[in-house]
């Protein structure tokens, strides 16, 4: 029996109360990953409310414990190479360890296209590192498409 149903899950909007949860459980998700931290490379993490003011950032529960994380940010008009079409960054995209597998990256990812929408961006981006392997399988299984490999990273687009 799944302990974790997504049904049981809820996604909503940051607070700040969630402070340092959220950057615990995105810290955790890079430590697995990269084996070690330096928290210093994460500077925006130090405070999400203001980091994250003008954008989306949403993090998902269940039991009062959250257990995901994503936000959508605004392009900058020189990052957006699609003339005309109004852009936006998925970024810290992060489910707890034991927790994955459980529609939770899904559940945050649809309600950030549907943000999206709703603000009128019409084409999403994001970027991981290469050897993310389960992280770009997750994305291209979402519908994201791979533009390009730069240095170590994949990067991403979907046109909404």
């Amino acid at each position: 029996m799944d302990p974790h149903p997504a049904d049981a899950i809820t996604v909503r909007a940051f607070r700040p109360e969630d402070q340092d949860a959220v950057k615990a459980l995105i810290l955790a998700g890079l430590e697995e990953h990269w084996g070690t931290l330096d928290p210093s490379l994460n500077p925006d993490l130090d405070d999400i409310a203001k980091s994250y003011g003008e954008d989306v950032f949403l993090v998902a529960c269940t039991g009062g414990r959250i257990v995901g994380t994503g936000a959508l940010c605004q392009c900058r008009a020189d990052q957006d190479r699609l003339a005309g079409t109004r852009s936006a960054q998925i970024v810290r995209m992060s489910v707890a360890s034991e927790m994955r597998r459980h529609g939770i990256g899904r559940l945050i990812l649809n309600e950030l296209c549907a943000q999206a929408r709703i603000r009128g961006v019409r084409r999403l981006v994001l970027e991981t590192t290469s050897t993310w392997h389960e992280a770009i399988a997750f994305y291209e299984g979402f519908g994201f498409h791979i533009t390009h490999t730069e240095g170590e990273d994949t990067y991403f687009e979907m046109v909404l």
